[in-house]
């Protein structure tokens, strides 16, 4: 991008489009000079969005995931590469967030439910009950009730793969807003790099600072439990022991990609300010900035706020 000559640079816009996919909203930017050219890429992204929903759909019968989900307790079940990649990557997250993140829940079928079942099995489905073979990639959930789904995280993941067939193609920069959580890679058309303002959540359209976010993903969740008119993406407002969530207003990770973004933002906020920032310390190329019910902000110490 920065060998471009004077010329070409001069003529570049951003050429943008919004689509409903996944049940949100999408808003698929391409910096290019040629707005044909760049609506055939934003096809393209659109395609394998609409690819990713149908791999981890659970309403379509013959899915990989509902066939998971109907075998829980009995039998595991081949995969393919990319959804057991998938899996894999989210049981990681499960065990450096504790279980804040999970990808596992119950859901009996009634006519095999008693009174007794929820109880009993409620505390054994979680991430440490998915078995995994690598080798020949199959799946199984030990426990019957249990099932899988990717809520948490499918957004960013589709909004990676849309990225990567993107630049495939020849898309040197641009922006993908999955339902609010955004991803960038190369310059602005004026050479700059990309950047997202840090919002008050009670008052969106006033920021606390600006980011910058070049070649990164930013996801943010917000607790509903006060602020449930916001247009963002809403944590669940209980956490997953059963207390409502309290102390942070919201909570913003920047990471390289959006699948890890999306899957940390809420367990973050479940976990609590000092907590939240101590992990998010440890690990390599990941930041977070939180929002507490003060209105105190709090970047980890490798963000920079301006």
């Amino acid at each position: 991008m920065l060998a471009l000559n004077k010329e070409v640079v001069n003529s570049l816009i951003i050429n943008r489009r919004e689509v409903r996919l996944m049940g949100n909203k999408f808003e698929i930017s391409v910096v290019g000079s040629d707005p044909v050219w760049a609506g055939e890429r934003i096809n393209s992204a659109i395609a394998e969005i609409t690819r990713v929903e149908k791999l981890l759909s659970t309403f379509t019968e013959e899915s990989d995931v509902n066939t998971i989900n109907r075998n829980a307790g009995v039998k595991p079940v081949k995969v393919s590469a990319e959804l057991f990649k998938l899996i894999d990557r989210s049981i990681q997250i499960s065990e450096l967030t504790f279980g804040a993140f999970d990808v596992t829940y119950y859901s009996a079928d009634k006519a095999d439910e008693d009174i007794n079942t929820p109880v009993k099995i409620c505390t054994a489905v979680n991430y440490k009950n998915v078995v995994l073979d690598a080798v020949a990639t199959t799946v199984l959930l030990k426990e019957k009730g249990m099932r899988i789904g990717f809520g948490a995280n499918s957004k960013g993941y589709a909004a990676d793969r849309a990225k990567y067939i993107l630049q495939l193609e020849g898309v040197i920069s641009g922006v993908i807003n999955a339902g609010g959580d955004l991803l960038t890679w190369g310059f602005t058309p004026d050479m700059e790099a990309w950047t997202v303002a840090i919002a008050d959540p009670r008052q969106k359209n006033h920021p606390y600072a600006d980011l910058e976010i070049g070649n990164m993903a930013i996801a943010t969740s917000v607790n509903t439990d006060k602020y449930a008119d916001i247009n963002q993406k809403r944590s669940g407002n209980k956490a997953k022991n059963g207390f409502a969530i309290s102390g942070i207003k919201s909570v913003s990770i920047v990471s390289p990609t959006a699948e890890f973004a999306d899957a940390m933002a809420t367990p973050v906020m479940t976990i609590g300010v000092n907590a939240g920032i101590y992990l998010i310390n440890k690990l390599n190329q990941i930041g977070c900035v939180i929002i507490d019910d003060q209105n105190r902000v709090y970047p980890s110490k490798d963000i920079t706020l301006a």
